[in-house]
């Protein structure tokens, strides 16, 4: 997720808890969005491995993560996972994990294009990430 914009640049579903998945995502969105300049998560097993870690380092990108147990410190994903919950996970009756991923893409294309957000002066994170984009070229 990009902090500015709220918006979700990639994302994977698993049933486990290894670091492929979380990899891979950062992979995507680093070949379509560049690296960030920092990346926060929290302390995980798959973001203190090595393939997380060596792929944020090859990538020029300074690493954060939150203190053991503050969930605070990385609000805005904590606050994603809950919307995504109520809003769409708690509604379906999910009985497989292709339908999971059916139902979490649709509702995290939904979140980007279509939920506006009052942080961001009621823009979607695709309006508010594309028009920062544009600031930050014009700075």
């Amino acid at each position: 997720m990009d902090w500015a914009s709220r918006k979700v640049l990639s994302w994977r579903l698993s049933n486990t808890m290894h670091a492929d998945f979380c990899v891979e995502a950062l992979n995507e969105a680093i070949a379509k969005h560049g690296p960030p300049e920092i990346m926060n998560t929290d302390q995980g097993s798959q973001f203190t491995g090595s393939a997380w870690i060596t792929t944020l380092t090859e990538a020029g990108v300074r690493i954060s993560m939150d203190g053991r147990g503050r969930y605070l410190d990385n609000i805005f994903i904590e606050r994603l996972w809950r919307s995504l919950k109520q809003e769409a996970i708690y509604l379906e009756e999910i009985t497989d994990g292709f339908q999971a991923r059916r139902v979490i893409k649709k509702w995290m294309a939904f979140y980007n294009t279509e939920r506006p957000h009052s942080a961001l002066d009621r823009q979607t994170p695709e309006d508010a990430y594309w028009a920062g984009l544009e600031e930050h070229k014009a700075a």
